[in-house]
């Protein structure tokens, strides 16, 4: 008996890697038939998100509207795109400038949009700004900005595409969020209201267009950490709050989050969360054990403030 196992193990293995690969190899084709030929807008394509998800569209014979707010970056991924490209599969790229945080260009680049392709078939929202300080710091004129790239400019947007959508009866409009969507972080402010406006407003657009069977999908990592940076290991205490901020500062690489952007649009996900236990486990805690995680959070500011504690 333990010779047949022994003999039969590494044909097993043979076979589950043969599987993996078939599973692998049917995977990427169906991506592709997912979006070829499909028309695709991107938001903030000169980001490093933006232009991982150009990447795998492009490659996948989508129809791509890249949008941002630098030309001259543009242009730089434009040719970036067609020089690896196989023509023979590919389309070529449309490029249109938009600066989000200017809500007045937003609806002139969706007729633009239109009247080149005359639909769209996917809406990736990608743009966002940041900003960190305290909340009595930062000015209320930022704090507007802010609302307006991460929150009134994607649904600006999305307003004036999705009737085109409702029209055929077929579309998917995907936000890029955060988890701060769900949570907010101290020193965060103005960043985690956007967040969590905007998922708000997808979250309630996503049951008012299932009868038009346009499919809203939410993306929410930690935070897309740029190429070249790793999270190190840090000179940590072990006190609660900075194991939790710790695990909550671990973020995700731009070509793993425009993967799981292509898997959401084939697969049609509805919401997806891209974190690892700890900040997913702290949701949990935010919903269930309120005090506790305020309790958490707060200490967590007094301590990197230094202020020491009244009473």
């Amino acid at each position: 008996m333990g010779v047949m196992t022994v003999l039969m193990l590494p044909l097993l293995l043979l076979g589950i890697s043969g599987l993996l690969f078939i599973y692998q190899e049917v995977s990427r084709l169906w991506s592709k038939s997912a979006v070829q030929n499909k028309v695709v807008v991107i938001t903030d394509a000169i980001s490093g998100l933006g232009k991982e998800c150009a990447r795998v569209f492009h490659t996948g014979g989508a129809r791509l509207v890249l949008c941002g707010k630098s030309w001259e970056r543009l242009e730089i991924l434009y040719e970036a795109l067609i020089s690896v490209a196989d023509p023979s599969k590919t389309f070529t790229p449309k490029l249109i400038l938009l600066d989000l945080s200017d809500i007045s260009c937003v609806q002139d680049v969706a007729k633009e949009v239109l009247d080149c392709y005359g639909c769209v078939d996917i809406l990736i929202n990608n743009a966002s700004m940041k900003v960190k300080g305290p909340a009595h710091k930062i000015s209320l004129e930022l704090d507007k900005k802010i609302m307006d790239t991460n929150y009134f400019g994607p649904i600006t947007l999305t307003k004036a595409l999705l009737p085109n959508m409702i029209s055929r009866r077929t579309g998917q409009i995907v936000l890029v969020n955060n988890i701060q969507g769900k949570f907010g972080i101290p020193f965060r402010t103005a960043y985690a209201a956007s967040k969590h406006a905007a998922l708000g407003f997808f979250d309630c657009l996503r049951a008012e267009v299932d009868e038009y069977d346009v499919v809203v999908s939410t993306v929410s990592p930690t935070f897309i950490r740029s190429y070249h940076v790793h999270p190190g290991q840090g000179n940590w205490d072990a006190s609660i709050w900075k194991f939790f901020f710790r695990k909550v500062a671990h973020g995700v690489h731009p070509v793993e989050v425009a993967e799981e952007v292509m898997r959401t649009v084939r697969r049609r996900k509805q919401e997806v969360f891209m974190a690892n236990s700890i900040p997913k486990a702290a949701m949990y805690v935010r919903t269930f054990f309120p005090e506790f995680f305020f309790a958490v959070v707060a200490c967590g500011v007094r301590e990197k403030l230094n202020v020491p504690e009244e009473g």
